[in-house]
């Protein structure tokens, strides 16, 4: 496969999952379309780091994977705990850190 199917393949992703994290509003679905995306920079950094024949880019995917599985754990960890207090994951509940305005102009 050349170079250009690698972008293209990440390119893909990366809309998949920016289109996933604007439309959705279940927290899980969120995290996943993140984390798709994290995955299709890191699909890029690889192949740019081929084509130019530097291990630049494979060295910062093989860091972006490490920060990858720690944010996992203490995203799925957060997840669970809003579960456990509200019993939902809809991400509309979950309203009462918004900062609000004072209208009384």
């Amino acid at each position: 496969m050349t170079p250009n199917m690698f972008f293209l393949l990440g390119a893909v992703l990366f809309s998949i999952g920016l289109v996933g994290l604007i439309s959705r509003k279940n927290l899980f679905v969120l995290y996943m379309s993140i984390e798709l995306m994290l995955s299709s920079v890191s699909l890029i950094l690889v192949t740019v780091s081929r084509v130019i024949g530097d291990t630049g880019g494979s060295v910062m995917a093989l860091l972006m994977i490490g920060v990858i599985a720690a944010e996992a754990a203490v995203f799925l960890a957060m997840i669970i705990q809003l579960f456990r207090t509200r019993k939902t994951i809809n991400s509309d509940h979950y309203t009462h850190l918004r900062q609000r305005r004072n209208v009384d102009a």
